[in-house]
Parts: structure tokens; sequence; C-alpha cells
């Protein structure tokens, strides 16, 4: 907290309930930590968003980010973040997508079978 020259001591953060507008996480939320975020396009609409709304669009433009990386760019708690994205994502302002899932083991057959034509073919 700092004073500010009237004695009274001021917070320097803004309450979530304020940056949500009071809004809750919806049922079905699909924003995982993990889930890829990306600015859709129509830029013309990023000038009637707020500030802390504008601000994670214009992180996204750049590509695809993480949830979680949006929140350590952005500096608010993931609860905010997700229902600030939800948000967005209801007025299409921005994309997402799941990552790329783990690559599943091959088969140690067709393993053994590439190794084996490897050595005949090059000895």
């Amino acid at each position: 907290m700092t004073t500010d020259g009237t004695g009274h001591e001021s917070v320097d953060l803004v309450r979530p309930y304020v940056i949500t507008n009071g809004q809750e996480l919806p049922k079905g939320d699909e924003f995982e930590l993990v889930t890829l975020v990306t600015a859709a396009d129509g830029g013309a609409r990023r000038a009637q968003l707020d500030p802390e709304r504008r601000a994670l669009v214009e992180l996204c433009c750049g590509g695809y980010l993480s949830v979680a990386e949006i929140a350590g760019h952005i500096g608010l708690p993931i609860g905010v973040i997700r229902v600030l994205l939800s948000d967005l994502a209801g007025n299409g302002q921005i994309v997402t997508r799941n990552p790329v899932p783990t690559a599943q083991l091959t088969d140690i057959q067709v393993l053994q079978e590439v190794l084996d034509g490897l050595q005949t073919r090059f000895g």
C-alpha cells in the first residue's frame, strides 16, 4: 500500500471483482492452463474493450499463447484471466485451440522393422 499525500493508504491492486464486472466462470469452461489462445480478426472492435481485455487481446495478436503464459504476462490471477478469456471468446475477440496432444508410444515391433530395414539397406 502507498500513501496518496492525504495520509490515506491506497491499494495498488484492483479487485478481481471489478476487473471481471462481477462475472463468474461459466459452466463448461474450456480454458485449462494449457489451452492455446490467439486474437481473432477484427481490430476495430478492440477500441470498445476495457483496458484489461484490450491488453489481453493485444498480447494474443502475436500468435498462440497458453492461458498460463497470458496470466504471467498480464499479472492477474488465473481465475480472472479465465473469466476475461471466456468473455472475449463469447464476443468473438479470441480463438482457442487445444494443445497438440503428446505423441503416443510407437509399437516396438514397428521400430524393430524400421531398424532391420535400415540395416539391410545401409549394412
